[in-house]
């Protein structure tokens, strides 16, 4: 049985009615929320462990119903143990508690699953198995598909749980007014309120205060390029985009298998193979008469001899090694033809 919940509910203190915000940090509470199903399920599986009469599911219920009964009554007293920070766990020696209301609320997972754990689970190696870790993720899953606990029953008793351990109220708002109608005024303005991501295909929910944060790293928001390209894309799809089809992206010269080793944006090949064409050429006619094994200064002399043609600002149309290669053939062989 969950806690029962309520939207505004008054508290008495004594000398007047009061009624508390109950927001809390929006993404700390599913954490939490999901959490306590993990803890569920971890303190399921040690009670039946080994127990070939009773199966994981068949306690499930009432192992549900004690936990959180345990989580209230273990994060009520934290109030108490924690009023000045610090709880005298053994005589003479004072323990600081965490500020961190997920962790607190791990811990006394843990310790209700420790007391739920069965004989076989404590004499054995059952605690330190692989099989162990994977039955409890299992049977956490199984209970999220079949909506077992739905999420949202778990984040009520969750952000319960987060208030009363969080005593410097860094996790939630802690607000209180003497009417139910300024509470709701508040509610609607309040820092800790739960709001939704407004790009559209963004499903997160997060609280008010946390909107810019997400904002920056929304991955369904509309962003320039990284590489300055000028295109606008979701930022989910800014990886695949620089690395794939952004004119900015960087590439390797077309060139450098025969010794052009020079990088640059992709969208700067054309200008890049018309300043370099003269070092292209070279490298070409070295491929091209490399059985002639000319030297250094008679390839020269044949690209001195392509570069006085009429047809010399044409090579660099040509975009790759093969292309150029073709173009230089032609050019010379049409050099060497005796006029008519």
């Amino acid at each position: 049985m969950d806690l029962p919940m309520t939207d505004l509910q008054p508290i008495r203190n004594s000398t007047l009615l009061q009624y508390d915000c109950p927001n809390c940090d929006t993404e700390l509470v599913h954490k939490v929320a999901q959490l306590v199903l993990t803890g569920l399920a971890t303190a399921c599986i040690d009670n039946t462990a080994g127990d070939p009469f009773r199966s994981h599911a068949s306690v499930a219920v009432t192992l549900r119903k004690e936990m959180v009964d345990y989580l209230t009554d273990r994060s009520q007293n934290f109030i108490t143990e924690s009023i000045v920070g610090t709880v005298e766990v053994v005589p003479n020696q004072q323990v600081e508690f965490s500020d961190d209301p997920a962790e607190i609320i791990s811990d006394f997972m843990d310790d209700f699953a420790e007391i739920k754990r069965n004989l076989f689970g404590r004499v054995s190696g059952w605690l330190l198995s692989e099989n162990r870790e994977d039955k409890i993720d299992d049977f956490a899953q199984d209970m999220e598909t079949d909506n077992f606990w739905p999420i949202d029953r778990r984040e009520g008793i969750s952000a319960i749980f987060i208030k009363n351990v969080d005593m410097k109220r860094k996790y939630h708002c802690g607000e209180k007014y003497q009417s139910a109608e300024k509470l709701r005024e508040h509610m609607s303005e309040c820092t800790y309120r739960k709001v939704d991501c407004t790009y559209e295909g963004c499903r997160a929910k997060f609280s008010a205060f946390s909107k810019y944060e997400h904002e920056a790293a929304c991955e369904f928001k509309i962003v320039e390029c990284e590489q300055s390209c000028g295109e606008r894309l979701l930022r989910r799809d800014m990886d695949r985009h620089c690395i794939t089809v952004c004119k900015m992206r960087m590439v390797n010269c077309p060139f450098y298998q025969i010794g052009c080793e020079s990088a640059f944006g992709q969208s700067e090949l054309a200008k890049h193979c018309r300043d370099v064409l003269s070092s292209h050429v070279l490298y070409v006619l070295k491929v091209v008469h490399k059985k002639e094994t000319l030297s250094e200064d008679e390839l020269e002399t044949r690209r001195n001899m392509l570069k006085e043609s009429d047809s010399w600002d044409d090579l660099s149309e040509a975009k790759d090694v093969r292309s150029l290669t073709w173009a230089v053939k032609n050019l010379e062989t049409k050099l060497k033809r005796p006029e008519n």
